[in-house]
């Protein structure tokens, strides 16, 4: 098993984006969803009015009872009992106020989360299968899945729990700050002074927080890679007997994760301990001066019992901040790593109009057609042009270098070479996979970079030499998601003699296949990539040694129907085994990326060189 390449680290090369711009980033999210955002706001308001007006009415209760000067004139001349019964049905309703509108707007935001993060989970996928192969080359798949998951999930947790409930938190404040100025200034100043403090420890410990849970979520990724790294790997995993040295690794990364998460749970404690001390502080700074001012009589008892009540009401929402702090820093972490991806540029982009094709990429939709007589493409279609083309995977380590040929249109075209000649990578490059570093490559006189990605691909037909297979059915997995009718579908499987093999299957061609084909031999899904490659009737055919998997009484079935589906065609066929291309027309022999030879079969044995070679060495091994 290879180690993955380590993903740089983005947030320590750069200086991390400040809260207020992560948040920005939200905003169209937002916007998709603005009315009920505005309908939740809304409910805010009675909320934040009917939480800041309950003090009041039992600090009335308490004056009406003791007949201080400062109760309300309507209720001085009520009898006590009746007095204390409407004060009693006024806090009723607040309470009820505040029930059923804080379960509506709850639901509203709990509902407008989710939306949020379906549109988020849907907009990063949608950017990672747009970006070029060469991302992923160099991150590893469990940090992709890291990053789609339990980090959408996390920014979820802000909407849901968080962004509404800070907005809500803050409106009550500013309300109760209000009607406490209103009732007693030098009691309302002095528990704002309070909240200076407050506020700066809560910033200190957010930016602790936020480091460490960075880390930890880097941490969990690696886990999350070395997790998917040993699945993928399974087989030689227990084949070389690597359990026990591969569960102490995964030991190791597990470690560290969990340190850091202990990090940020310390961080985490910190707030909330901090917050119901000063907390505590405050109600007794309200009974401290409170006091002084009903013994100095400057103060009535009822509005001291108000100002409790208000220190109280003022500190809850700093302590459901300290609740919310966990998710709203691991929300906006989770924007940081999700602002890596979408910040990665899509290398590979369509041409936003294309004169030679007469469309605009949104315009653009692919028309299939029928398979069932095997119609060929017109005998002027098909042409590869290489144009001293370079290309590196890194840096200046170029694995092509300076390739320059033409493949005539219906022309059969074999590249031979030793491992790491480059063969692979052509094709990569001719189905614009790769960017060439340098020079142009041309498919009927039009550089690919002029040709939208669909309309290139939906030319060529790619058997490469591991059919990949996706859960679902066969019929699924030959037309992959395009539009086909059941007879062609069955057409282009009867014409590439895999049709008795789809038939024997339990369910013919609605069998259910596991994810990557686990319940079908490495052969049968060979053949369900002919069969794939045949319905699309492409003009160009690629083969990366497409028959290497199948036995030789398979192999010998399909050759019928390989050679009827390479008639006519644009034909590039990959292959170590030398002996199945000595009919191709031209042979091009690659090393170190460089072409060294081509000809003909015969013409390259009486050149007596590179070619000749390897077709002595397996002559003397066969």
């Amino acid at each position: 098993m290879t180690t993955s390449a380590p993903v740089s680290q983005p947030v320590r090369n750069r200086r991390r984006q400040n809260d207020w711009r992560l948040f920005l980033r939200l905003i169209p999210y937002g916007r998709r969803h603005g009315r009920l955002l505005l309908i939740s706001t809304v409910l805010l308001v009675p909320v934040a009015i009917a939480n800041a007006v309950q003090p009041i009415l039992i600090g009335q209760a308490i004056s009406l009872i003791r007949k201080e000067p400062n109760t309300y004139d309507f209720l001085k001349n009520l009898p006590l009992g009746q007095g204390l019964q409407i004060l009693e049905g006024l806090l009723l309703l607040t309470v009820i106020v505040r029930l059923i509108f804080s379960g509506v707007q709850g639901y509203l935001v709990q509902k407008v989360g989710q939306q949020m993060t379906a549109d988020i989970r849907n907009d990063l996928f949608a950017h990672v299968t747009s970006l070029a192969v060469r991302f992923f080359d160099r991150t590893p798949v469990g940090k992709l899945i890291t990053r789609l998951t339990s980090d959408v999930e996390a920014l979820g947790d802000v909407f849901t729990t968080g962004a509404i409930g800070i907005i809500s938190d803050l409106f009550s404040m500013l309300v109760i700050l209000a009607l406490m100025f209103q009732q007693q200034w030098q009691l309302a100043l002095m528990l704002l002074l309070m909240l200076f403090p407050v506020t700066g420890l809560i910033i200190f410990f957010q930016q602790q927080y936020r480091k460490a849970n960075y880390k930890a979520r880097e941490e969990l990724s690696l886990l999350n890679s070395t997790l998917q790294e040993n699945i993928s790997g399974i087989n030689v995993v227990q084949m070389f007997r690597r359990e026990q040295f591969n569960a102490e690794l995964f030991r190791a990364t597990n470690l560290n994760y969990i340190r850091e998460v202990d990090r940020t749970i310390f961080h985490d404690s910190a707030v909330s301990a901090t917050l119901e001390w000063i907390a505590l502080i405050a109600v007794a700074g309200v009974l401290w001066l409170g006091g002084i001012f009903v013994l100095q009589e400057r103060l009535e008892f009822g509005v001291l019992a108000a100002f409790i009540l208000f220190a109280q009401r003022l500190f809850d929402p700093l302590r459901q901040f300290a609740e919310k702090f966990t998710a709203i820093q691991a929300g906006f972490t989770a924007v940081e790593r999700i602002s890596d991806i979408l910040d990665e540029p899509i290398e590979i982009r369509d041409p936003v109009e294309n004169s030679e094709f007469g469309i605009r990429n949104s315009e653009f939709k692919i028309h299939h057609q029928p398979t069932t007589n095997y119609q060929q493409p017109t005998t002027h279609v098909g042409e590869i042009r290489f144009e001293h083309v370079w290309f590196a995977y890194k840096n200046n380590d170029y694995v092509i270098k300076d390739l320059d040929f033409t493949i005539r249109p219906g022309e059969k075209i074999a590249l031979v070479g030793p491992t790491g000649a480059g063969k692979s990578s052509i094709i990569r490059l001719l189905c614009r996979l790769y960017e060439p570093t340098r020079g142009r490559i041309l498919v009927d006189g039009v550089d690919i970079r002029d040709i939208p990605q669909a309309e290139l691909r939906c030319r060529m037909g790619v058997i490469l030499q591991e059919g990949f297979i996706f859960a679902g059915d066969v019929k699924s997995n030959i037309t992959l998601g395009d539009t086909y009718s059941f007879e062609e579908i069955r057409a282009a499987a009867e014409n590439t003699n895999v049709a008795q093999f789809i038939e024997q299957l339990p369910q013919g061609y609605d069998t259910q296949l596991r994810e990557r084909g686990t319940n079908l031999s490495s052969g049968q899904k060979q053949l369900l990539a002919f069969a794939r490659a045949a319905i699309r009737n492409p003009h160009i055919l690629v083969l990366d040694e497409a028959t290497a998997s199948l036995d030789v009484g398979t192999e010998a079935s399909i050759q019928d129907a390989l050679e009827r589906l390479l008639e006519r065609r644009t034909a590039i066929i990959i292959a170590h085994r030398l002996s199945t291309i000595r009919n191709v027309d031209r042979i091009f022999v690659l090393k170190r990326g460089e072409l060294v030879e081509s000809g003909t079969h015969e013409e390259l044995i009486q050149l007596g060189g590179l070619y000749a070679g390897l077709h002595q060495l397996q002559m003397l091994g066969t």
